[in-house]
């Protein structure tokens, strides 16, 4: 049997490459799965030169709760009195992610305790990019497309309020090809974002088939909106006084 583990992913920062080269650092704008895969290695205590075939196999998707905004960082950087090469290096501020792994009973239980007792500092996608708590929220025995249209919505209340006026939000998903009924897959593509080495010599990065949908999550901030019939000599436009 299966579970899936949930992620909720928030901090000031994050960064999700996945064709970062040279000094141009880009993000994409939800969490890759080659990026939680780090973060999963990095809880079990694995070194870059350690096999992650095992968690690179798991099964992900990733769901949009607060968007952020895309922030460019010019970066400069001395190693002793000899200047780096110059890098532009983008994040995502200020945004929320709720994360979804597929694994068995076994490996998701492995990788709760982990997480709840990391070997080595976690980080969304950077260094430089520490999460906010709690990081795991729960698990779930239930199928992939079914805990990503069950689990809470994760945004800050702040931003929940401004659609205070819906019963529901629709939030972008981005998943592993098959996820989703093909009636609700708005998209696919190929992203190259499956690790196959984190090795700082021999970094290698496979190509994965991804789909994206919608999925219609409750507002728990729905304030109804009361609409009074007005009939004819019922108004008293003093009755405010």
């Amino acid at each position: 049997m299966s579970s899936i583990l949930v992620l909720r992913l928030a901090g000031p920062m994050q960064s999700w490459g996945s064709t970062s080269r040279f000094t141009r650092r880009s993000t994409e704008a939800f969490p890759t799965k080659s990026g939680i895969v780090g973060l999963l290695a990095a809880a079990q205590g694995r070194r870059r030169v350690d096999p992650i075939e095992d968690l690179a196999g798991l099964r992900f998707a990733a769901r949009i709760d607060q968007p952020g905004e895309i922030l460019r960082d010019f970066h400069t950087a001395h190693r002793g009195e000899v200047s780096m090469p110059l890098s532009q290096r983008y994040y995502v501020s200020d945004a929320v992610f709720t994360a979804f792994v597929e694994a068995s009973d076994e490996m998701i239980g492995t990788l709760v305790d982990a997480l709840c007792h990391p070997v080595f500092p976690l980080y969304l996608g950077r260094r430089a990019c520490p999460p906010t708590m709690p990081l795991f929220l729960e698990t779930k025995q239930t199928s992939l497309a079914d805990a990503v249209d069950t689990v809470e919505w994760q945004a800050a209340r702040f931003h929940r309020l401004q659609f205070r006026s819906d019963a529901t939000v629709r939030l972008r998903v981005v998943a592993d090809a098959g996820t989703f009924p093909t009636e609700r897959v708005t998209s696919t593509h190929m992203l190259q974002d499956v690790p196959e080495s984190f090795d700082s010599e021999r970094r290698r990065y496979a190509l994965r088939a991804v789909e994206e949908a919608t999925a219609e999550i409750a507002n728990p901030e729905f304030e109804e909106q009361q609409i009074v019939s007005v009939r004819d000599g019922e108004h008293d436009p003093m009755g405010v006084l």
